[in-house]
């Protein structure tokens, strides 16, 4: 009986594992229950760790960032602006057959007094978009306001309404930041997880204040449900920033490669496209360097805005755009000048690229002497610190080589 009953619920696991569709199979644990007369239910579980193999174009990353920006949360946004390019630079070390993933980044808010009750206080600052600058914006456009934090609430509104990827072997997670207990709120933090993970999105959550408290306050419940990771973070910890000599060269760099983006769209789009550029520059502040690094890699993508990057990936669309849509440099030149400028460009963007990473191995290296041999005070975990934690080794069991 007790052979047969094993054969049985070995036949009913491969069954279901080979039924199953791969987006599941890859995201979360089976279970198969099976009943005998005699017996107890006996539970037998499986972790769903052979994933399908890769197929699309360039590998994806999918990250939704929500934010408590109830009062007492100023540091937190303060660390999230200050360390946006650090966090990005996480993925940037990640490869799949060899290719960088495609990072979309979306942002919520949620505990602000000034949003919408009816709403459970919860806003979509941004869908998941590949504009890193767009992503910047709307960090430094969060303001604080005492209110009612609802971490279950928030966790299912961005898993409904985000447009994540199909992709089976897609990282796709939450980061969810916030101070008060985990189950406040009419949703159910214990539902709202295991849709996520049901759906291959991993929830990690990380509680502003002390370990116990956290624990206490069902932070830490809430990762486990959804295969995440649960840290805690002093969000009033002060970031800090070790200044180099090649600082100057990624700067005056940084100022070129600029000069290499070529906007398209309507005029207003443009002007708004450059601006935005400049202003997430200026935004950057001790932390250009970090964000200039970024540039020089294929995470900052500005597909469907310049045509540089756009022409990499289909040429096609650039000839059906109208003169009024181009750059003024552009207008009035044929389709195979258009062509060649662009090409121009594309290689005067990629030398820039090139003397901007050699400029950052330095600045890294310096930074890693300088940690070396003038060790400083540890400081307390912040934001980024708990992104690092969480990313690399997520990236691994999602397939990902990582540096």
């Amino acid at each position: 009986m007790k052979r047969l009953l094993s054969l049985f619920t070995t036949l009913t696991l491969m069954c279901l594992l080979s039924h199953s569709s791969p987006h599941h199979a890859a995201a979360q644990d089976v279970t198969i229950e099976v009943k005998t007369d005699g017996d107890p239910t006996i539970k037998v579980k499986k972790k769903g760790k052979n994933k399908p193999p890769f197929t699309g174009k360039r590998p994806e990353v999918n990250v939704a960032i929500l934010l408590d920006t109830s009062n007492s949360m100023d540091g937190l946004i303060n660390q999230a602006r200050s360390q946006l390019w650090n966090i990005v630079q996480e993925f940037a070390k990640a490869k799949k057959n060899g290719k960088t993933p495609l990072l979309r980044v979306s942002v919520f808010e949620y505990g602000n007094s000034k949003l919408p009750a009816s709403e459970d206080y919860i806003r979509q600052v941004v869908h998941l978009t590949d504009d890193l600058d767009k992503v910047s914006e709307s960090l430094f456009g969060l303001s604080t306001s005492g209110g009612d934090e609802y971490c279950g609430a928030v966790i299912a509104e961005s898993v409904k309404r985000l447009d994540w990827s199909s992709e089976p072997n897609a990282y796709k997670a939450i980061f969810i930041a916030g101070n008060e207990p985990f189950d406040q709120g009419s949703v159910d933090f214990h539902s709202s997880c295991k849709v996520a993970i049901q759906s291959g999105i991993v929830v990690n959550t990380i509680h502003c204040g002390n370990y116990q408290q956290g624990v206490a306050g069902k932070w830490q419940e809430g990762a486990e449900l959804a295969e995440g990771k649960f840290m805690n973070i002093n969000q009033d910890e002060k970031v800090r920033h070790i200044q180099t000599p090649h600082d100057k060269v990624i700067i005056e760099l940084n100022t070129s490669l600029n000069r290499t983006y070529l906007w398209y769209g309507s005029l207003a789009k443009r002007k708004s496209y450059a601006n935005s550029q400049i202003k997430q520059d200026s935004n950057a502040g001790s932390s250009l360097s970090d964000r200039a690094a970024i540039k020089s890699s294929s995470l900052y993508r500005n597909v469907g805005r310049d045509l540089v990057d756009t022409y990499q990936e289909s040429p096609g669309a650039i000839a059906e755009l109208s003169d009024e849509k181009l750059p003024k440099e552009l207008q009035g030149l044929t389709p195979q000048q258009r062509s060649t400028r662009i090409e121009e460009m594309s290689s005067r963007r990629a030398e820039i690229k090139l003397q901007l990473a050699e400029a950052n191995r330095k600045r890294e290296a310096y930074i890693a002497a300088q940690q070396a041999t003038q060790p400083s005070a540890p400081g307390e975990v912040t934001l980024g610190d708990a992104f690092s934690e969480a990313v690399g080794e997520q990236l691994k069991a999602s397939g990902f080589n990582v540096e």
